[in-house]
């Protein structure tokens, strides 16, 4: 009973353990203005964790001259 029960333990590890696959990051770029638009990302072969440090949520600050311009990327990852 007790090589079963290990068995089962040892097979639900192994399920839970993260595997590559292709991973899907949705990114929503809104800039300073109020605009925004969606960009979609697929990451082939990846695990979750590396997949989800790309697929970020970041900002930038670009200065053009005497203009400064402020984007945001509100990224999830699917």
């Amino acid at each position: 009973m007790k090589k079963i029960t290990l068995l089962a333990v040892a097979a639900l590890a192994i399920s839970f353990a993260s595997c590559k696959k292709d991973r899907t990051c949705t990114c929503t770029n809104t800039s300073g203005s109020g605009s925004s638009s969606v960009q979609v990302y697929t990451l082939t072969k990846a695990k979750k964790g590396p997949a989800k440090d790309y697929c970020t949520k970041n900002s930038s600050t670009s200065t053009f001259g005497s203009n400064t311009t402020t984007s945001t990327n509100d990224c999830k990852l699917s």
